[in-house]
Formats: C-alpha cells, structure tokens, sequence
C-alpha cells in the first residue's frame, strides 16, 4: 500500500466514527451551514498572482513543518497578504489538522476556505459546509468516477466550489465533468514523493478551458509560478513554503509583492 492508500483505510474508520458521534441533521443545524458562500473560482479569475495559502503543520513527505503557530493568526495574516483563498488540513493523523482549525479561520477571516481533506464519503462534504468551508478537494486517486459526479453535485447543491486534484492523464479523462470548477494538478508522484513541475505542463493542455487550472506541491518560487502561467494556470497551492516561516502572512506579503514585481 502507498501513503494515500493507508490514509484512506484511516480515513474509513475516522468517518464511520464520526458519522455515530454527530448526526447529519446536527450539522445541517449548525450556524454556518446557510452562509453564503465566497466563490475561490471567482477570485481566481479576477487575480493576477493567484495564490492559494495552506495551513499545515505536518505532511506524511515532511514530517513536521510547524507546530507553534496558531491558526487564527496564519488566516489574518493570509488575508492581509491579499491571497486569493486559504487551503486548510482537516487531517489529524497524518497532517495534524482538524475541523476546529477551519472553524477558527472562518471565525478570523472572510477568504475563500477550502477544506483540504481525503473526502471518501458525502458525510464529509456536509460537514466542510458546516464548519465555514467554501470549497471542497475531490483526489481522482481515491475515487471513482460515479463518486466524483455523487460528491461533486452534492457540493454544487451546497453552493460549495469543487476543486477536483489529478495526478496523471488517465485521472484526468475520468474526472472531466460540469460539475467541477477548477481542475488542481498535484505535481507530486505518490509513490516516491518527487515532485516536478513538468507534470503541470504536460497535463495542462489535456485539460478544458472551462476549469479553472491550478498546480499543486512544489512550488515555492515567484520563477516557479512564472514558467506555469504560460501553460494556462490561474491557481497556485503553496504550503510548507509560508507555513515553514515564523509569520505566514508576512512571508506572503513578500511572495506576492515579488511576483507582481517580476
């Protein structure tokens, strides 16, 4: 078994759990689950630099990247920086995260939250709506195609952004339908944790102009997103590369100050 085939049996029983603890109606009565929705497409259309910052302390490849900040300061200091959304791990066991860490970035800041996390069930999506989330994540990896149409339209009923992650051609052609927003490209193989920016390239011109493209891992220079916005990417994910600094935000600032230098 690969990592991301260890994470979803985790992920299984995790949800199973959690599913006996809080029942579907007592999500649908939280606050947040009727707010109106903040569109990261959107953003991204309408962004020059199009940065998407993560929140993540730890990565199965990285082991820990930080544990000492708190949430609430790395989503102002995001928003302050002018990013066009926030990606937040949800993940406990293998990146630390949780549910709480995308209620207290709702709490702190009004960006587009996407809710970074291995969704195997429609449980997951009902409660990314209501913990504040505005997009969800579909991995092409670990789903088939009847579930990226099942958790994708659901999502859509939510006025929830999808954001579907491929790693290769063959997820890419089973994953192609209407109600996707934006199509991620994971730069990352998940059997050996190399990471090349060539596979944003090479997957880019499979992919329909109606998604908006975004490139995933790896990327961590204002040079990197330079040579992929040719290729037609609106979206960039960059995580460990803030998350590894004392100020997030700041770091951010920078980043975004650089690229628009360039």
């Amino acid at each position: 078994m690969n990592i991301l085939d260890k994470i979803v049996v985790d992920k299984r029983k995790e949800v199973n759990l959690r599913k006996s603890l809080i029942p579907v109606s007592q999500l649908e009565q939280s606050i947040l689950f009727n707010r109106a929705t903040i569109s990261l497409t959107s953003n991204l259309r309408n962004s020059k630099s199009g940065i998407i910052a993560e929140h993540k302390r730890r990565s199965p490849s990285k082991s820990v990247i930080n544990y000492s900040l708190n949430v609430q300061d790395v989503a102002s200091g995001y928003e302050n920086a002018g990013v066009c959304g926030m990606s937040i791990l949800t993940d406990g066991k293998y990146f630390g995260g949780s549910l709480d860490d995308l209620l207290i970035a709702r709490a702190s800041a009004s960006l587009p939250l996407l809710r970074k996390e291995f969704i195997i069930d429609e449980y997951q999506i009902l409660e990314a709506k209501a913990y504040g989330a505005d997009v969800i994540l579909l991995i092409a990896a670990i789903l088939t195609k009847a579930e990226i149409k099942l958790f994708s339209e659901l999502a859509k009923s939510l006025n929830l952004d999808v954001l579907l992650e491929v790693h290769n051609e063959e997820e890419l052609h089973k994953s192609i339908m209407p109600s996707l927003d934006m199509l991620g490209v994971n730069n990352r193989n998940l059997k050996t944790f190399e990471v090349s920016l060539d596979t944003s390239k090479q997957l880019s011109q499979l992919i329909p102009d109606d998604f908006v493209k975004i490139s995933e891992s790896g990327i961590s220079t204002v040079e990197a997103i330079k040579e992929l916005q040719p290729y037609g990417f609106k979206g960039f994910l960059i995580g460990e590369n803030f998350m590894k600094t004392d100020n997030p935000g700041e770091s951010a600032t920078i980043f975004i100050k650089d690229l628009a230098g360039l």
